[in-house]
């Protein structure tokens, strides 16, 4: 019997959590130097029905991986029951006690089933509806691999233990369908070619291909995309039309995996309040005012058209990179393409999506964008990969710096219409730098940061710290023992650049630990840097290594920062140049 080999393959390529799955994995590299490499973990051998656990890539020349993607071979019975989600999805209703599909310890209750091999030639065929399972679930014997995709959240069990085994079966009140289309149907119901008209068919709606499903949702009034409203709930679940299984599928319960189904269901509820980017859900916008809308990004022609002919959009300010947008398989020169042919401005300037200093770095340009947009009276959609951080934060840092909003009510004005979690430091930090660049470097007002001074020395020590900062030199601070040979001082200083020193039992020194220069006088003084001036062409640079721990300070600005701020702004904002607002 094979090893099993397991790849990483959890929730947006998340290592899976011991809870669930039976133990904590030990992960170490295997592959990773090769097309499509993939980490590795042993099994013993002797596991009966399980061949092996593969991380797939569509495409391994090109180095793009799904994360949430994974193939696994399993011997018949397969022991999983699947069900057909109301958009015409096949998925992993339950698994069976004791069976292959629990004993591999990856597949769980949820994962969409995208391939499976042909039981002929061993070749992977897409699973496009219901038909394209029935040749599988027939096999008495041999192997199968299937292709499965990790959901991007986490699939709520529970609401399938609140449903009976004829609710599931029942098909949602679903009437008969009638089609001349074969186009419609599912695989294992097209017509034989040949010459003549084709007759009707009647057949119940789970025999749709996926077009079918998209018409049929069409018909019942379902949009897609749409606009999220203030307090909404979407469903994490599509409605289930219908469960099946194999046809000799044995006797056994069914549960939902391995791990204790009221211990899942619990911590599911405590994550009910966290946001999670599905990208198959489509494009998902928020208007915030009349000219400006957030969301997630653009993915298909079809979302540009909605956002020109139905939202009114003139203009799209795009935050996402290019390899970000490829990585999700969007094509971003169609998407240019298709706003060009509409009319609609698009600009794009990539931010890292979860680095909080190239987000500090860039906004004050997002900014000055959106005021230059908004100016020529264009209906701006600011747009990243998730809609969740880089977009929201431009428009909050908008309402904070042009309208004189203060911070707070800009945040909780922005997130109470977008269902998001921007980076608040990261704006309080562009909103210290943009002061900055009018004071030329330093803050001659309140505190601006927290600094934590640390000294590594040695346990018993007497430390203080004193510097520009401390009554020009005169007052000494003493540092607080942490234990070991750890000492802190806390200071709250305005933005600004000091140099200071540490006194250690009496005798001055500087740390070796921080930045140091060296004065006119040759004694040499540790330096640092509060804060930083905003740029046009900011530069991210490497920063130096320093023990001290510096926190942005949020807190309501005085009249003159606040008239600071606005002159900041709106200088910066008409310094980006050149940039032309109109299509090509």
């Amino acid at each position: 019997m094979a090893s099993l080999h397991l790849a990483g393959c959890g929730a947006l390529g998340r290592p899976p959590r011991a809870p669930f799955w039976g133990g904590e994995p030990r992960w170490r590299g295997g592959g990773g130097g090769g097309a499509g490499g993939f980490a590795r973990r042993e099994k013993a051998r002797g596991r009966a029905g399980i061949r092996r656990v593969l991380a797939m890539s569509t495409d391994p020349s090109s180095w793009k991986m799904n994360l949430n993607e994974y193939m696994v071979t399993l011997e018949k019975p397969l022991g999983i029951r699947f069900a057909l989600s109301a958009d015409g999805k096949i998925f992993v209703h339950a698994l069976k006690r004791g069976g292959n599909a629990e004993k591999s310890r990856i597949i769980m209750v949820g994962d969409t089933l995208k391939k499976s091999s042909d039981p002929s030639g061993g070749k992977l065929v897409e699973i496009r509806d219901f038909g394209d399972t029935e040749m599988m679930m027939k096999e008495k014997m041999g192997s199968f691999s299937l292709v499965l995709e990790r959901p991007f959240s986490p699939f709520p069990v529970q609401q399938l233990q609140h449903l009976s085994e004829l609710d599931l079966l029942y098909n949602k009140g679903r009437i008969p369908v009638v089609t001349w289309n074969k186009a419609l149907l599912a695989s294992n119901l097209r017509a034989s070619e040949g010459s003549g008209n084709c007759g009707f068919v009647l057949f119940s709606s789970k025999f749709f291909s996926l077009d079918g499903w998209r018409l049929l949702s069409n018909q019942n009034g379902q949009t897609i995309p749409q606009v999220l409203q203030k307090n909404s709930t979407t469903p994490i679940m599509s409605s289930v039309v219908c469960i099946f299984s194999e046809d000799d599928s044995g006797d056994g319960d069914w549960a939902h995996g391995s791990f204790p189904i009221e211990e899942y269901i619990k911590a599911l509820d405590r994550s009910e309040g966290e946001l999670y980017y599905n990208h198959s859900l489509g494009m998902r916008y928020s208007k915030i005012t009349e000219q400006v809308y957030v969301g997630s990004c653009i993915q298909t022609d079809a979302d540009v058209d909605t956002l020109s002919s139905v939202v009114g959009v003139t203009a799209i300010l795009n935050f996402q990179g290019g390899v970000e947008s490829q990585n999700w398989g969007i094509d971003p020169n169609a998407i240019n393409e298709s706003c060009q042919q509409r009319g609609v401005l698009m600009i794009n300037y990539p931010i890292r999506d979860s680095d909080s200093f190239d987000m500090r770095k860039k906004l004050p340009f997002c900014v000055g964008l959106l005021l230059r947009l908004l100016k020529k009276n264009h209906r701006v959609y600011i747009t990243c990969t998730t809609g969740l951080d880089r977009s929201p934060a431009c428009v909050i840092a908008y309402l904070h710096w042009i309208t004189d909003t203060s911070l707070h009510a800009a945040y909780n004005f922005v997130t109470g219409l977008h269902p998001c979690s921007p980076d608040r430091p990261a704006i309080a930090w562009a909103t210290w730098d943009l002061i900055a660049m009018v004071e030329r470097g330093r803050h001659d007002g309140p505190a601006t940061h927290a600094v934590t001074f640390v000294w590594n020395g040695h346990e018993g020590e007497d430390v203080n710290l004193v510097g520009d900062f401390t009554g020009n030199w005169k007052e000494p601070v003493k540092a607080t023992h942490k234990g070991g040979s750890r000492y802190e001082a806390e200071m709250r200083l305005p933005q600004g650049k000091y140099y200071y020193k540490y006194i250690i039992n009496g005798q001055w020194r500087h740390s070796t630990n921080s930045p140091a220069e060296r004065d006119d006088s040759g004694n040499v003084n540790n330096v640092i840097m509060i804060g930083d001036t905003a740029s046009i062409r900011p530069s991210v640079q490497q920063q130096k290594k320093d023990a001290n721990i510096v926190k942005v300070i949020e807190r309501p600005l005085t009249e003159s920062e606040r008239f600071m701020l606005a002159k900041a702004a709106r200088c910066f904002a008409f310094s980006v140049c050149p940039i032309r607002l109109a299509p090509k």
